[in-house]
């Protein structure tokens, strides 16, 4: 293309851009019944408007003038459309309540919420041949991760211990500098315990060291309670606390050798297997374990393991001490179909892990949805494995002001009549249905260059529209696609009959349909129903990794009916 065509095809986006700017016919009615008949809506008008049609029941007159004072004319007496439609667009009216922030009760015990929960943390990319690197822990903890998952393993000289993903090519990280990186950016996004689950590969020795270095490096931020926990603590409890989990130590014989003239057997050596947590737990100590990692293992706050036998006895509860099961997603699944009920006991007072199976060599995820369904806290995601789940999870952890704790549904703590738990394959009645009007979308042309979608054309935009929850409740819609348009106008209304409102998520992605060619990604972004705001409101986009766009947004009604 020349510079002469392009500047030619800018002007003419320009120009489109701005005759398209029109508001909804439903917006123009709205504004009608609340202004007068000069056009303008005062500040009185406005107040009843966010009160009737926004459902913001404790909005002021104060509010309003707010509102008048950005957006209004230069007197600041009221709003014409087109100050009242800008409002409506900007960023000060997004679905989620920006003063709701963190309201959730905060201290019931850990086990009463979901946990935003990282898989092997360290990793830059995939689970074979990427760097380890402190940068995806910072990264993490700064969008409100609280759980890190850290490999630990000897190094190549066996006196320190390195982080990385076994018997795999990737390149090591120093652990010391892991540890150093969680002290440092813990609490940036949230206030709440940070768990930091071990993989642990070690001889005793580096145990000890372990210890060491924790210890040095947390201080008083640790919290290592004297004796294994019969209740978990509640996260308000545990504010700026840092907790560790991981199997007790365990010991094996680092030599058959024995001489004669010593009776007693070699130091013990831990050995756990990767990744999947599935040796037995230990029933007790030998001396030469207890003087070797008796500190490590009394750093340990949430004791992790599955025991001896199979299944039943891995969700056994024991009412005299809590602990960390992990699963691996199939092993879930498989779970779920005969010991479903038996699952969401266990989580009522204990803490399940779910993390990818093997096989994921890409650092794609899971439904995190199976387990949460189930009542599983840690759904342990790869954070650089973008994709519609990893979208699910941002979704969810949005919810009580990014804290990266969402407590669970009371369906899932309690247990009902004849002491059954909640089913999430029953078939429920409609509690509520969730009315989404999706009138139109902008920012596009600001966030893009021209010629990403279409080289000679402007995009032609279609929205997808759905909820992700219990079977019941899962359902998605499509909207028309709008050819030629920057500014695309759907105007189309969806339905959402809800059974378990509490566990649904709604789900936006925005494609540009090609039709020789994969539909070109335009945003997406993921809502906790539970959250969401009656009324009109600016939806803003992020793109594949979760970032938010400056400018692109949606403009959408939301209404429980």
């Amino acid at each position: 293309m020349s510079k002469q065509t392009y500047k030619v095809g800018f002007f003419f986006r320009r120009q489109f851009t701005m005759a398209a700017a029109e508001a909804p016919a439903d917006i123009k009615n709205i504004f009608n019944r609340y202004s007068d008949e000069c056009g303008v809506m005062s500040v009185e008008k406005l107040h009843h408007f966010l009160i009737e049609v926004q459902k913001e029941k404790n909005a002021s007159l104060e509010d309003a003038q707010i509102i008048i004072n950005n957006h209004g004319d230069p007197k600041h007496t009221g709003l014409h459309l087109d100050a009242f439609f800008k409002s409506l667009f900007s960023d000060i009216n997004p679905p989620i309540d920006p003063k709701l922030g963190i309201h959730h009760d905060m201290t019931a015990p850990l086990s009463h919420y979901y946990i935003y929960t990282g898989h092997n943390s360290y990793l830059t990319g995939n689970q074979l041949s990427s760097d380890c690197s402190v940068v995806p822990i910072i990264q993490a903890l700064q969008r409100g991760v609280r759980v890190i998952e850290l490999d630990i393993w000897p190094n190549s000289d066996k006196d320190d211990i390195d982080v990385l993903h076994g018997r795999t090519l990737t390149a090591p990280v120093a652990l010391v500098k892991c540890l150093r990186s969680i002290k440092e950016h813990a609490f940036s996004a949230s206030e709440y315990p940070v768990v930091i689950t071990l993989e642990d590969h070690l001889t005793p020795d580096l145990q000890e060291k372990v210890a060491e270095m924790i210890t040095q490096t947390f201080g008083d931020m640790l919290f290592a309670p004297s004796e294994c926990l019969k209740e978990l603590p509640s996260p308000e409890s545990l504010k700026k606390r840092v907790l560790i989990s991981t199997k007790p130590p365990k010991e094996y014989l680092l030599s058959k050798e024995v001489k004669e003239k010593d009776d007693l057997k070699k130091d013990a050596e831990q050995h756990n297997v990767d990744e999947g947590e599935d040796d037995e737990d230990d029933e007790g100590d030998s001396k030469s374990e207890k003087s070797a990692t008796s500190e490590y293992k009394r750093l340990i706050a949430i004791h992790a393991g599955k025991g001896k036998g199979g299944l039943s006895d891995w969700l056994r509860v024991d009412p005299n001490k809590v602990r960390r099961l992990s699963l691996s997603e199939q092993e879930l699944e498989r779970a779920v179909d005969t010991r479903g009920k038996e699952i969401i006991r266990f989580t009522q007072q204990n803490l399940l892990r779910i993390y990818p199976k093997g096989i994921r060599v890409d650092s794609s995820n899971y439904d995190p949805l199976v387990g949460w369904m189930h009542g599983a806290q840690m759904v342990a995601f790869n954070m650089q494995g973008y994709g519609r789940s990893l979208w699910l999870m941002h979704g969810m952890f949005r919810a009580n002001g990014g804290c990266g704790y969402v407590k669970k549904p009371d369906l899932l703590l309690r247990a009902g009549s004849n002491n059954e738990v909640f089913n999430p394959t029953t078939n429920f009645p409609v509690k509520t249905t969730l009315k989404v009007t999706l009138y139109m979308g902008d920012g596009w042309d600001k966030d893009f260059d021209q010629t990403h979608f279409d080289t000679y054309s402007p995009p032609d935009f279609y929205a997808k529209v759905g909820v992700a929850g219990v079977p019941a409740d899962e359902v998605k819609n499509k909207t028309k696609t709008m050819d030629d348009n920057w500014i695309p106008s759907w105007d189309e209304q969806f339905e959402f009959p809800l059974t378990v409102p509490e566990l649904a998520l709604l789900r936006i992605k925005v494609l540009d349909y090609n039709l020789s060619d994969k539909d070109e990604f335009a945003g997406q972004t993921c809502l906790h129903v539970a959250e969401l705001r009656q009324g009109i409101r600016a939806v803003p986009l992020y793109d594949r990794k979760g970032e938010k766009y400056s400018s692109v947004k949606l403009l959408m009604r939301f209404e429980f009916i």
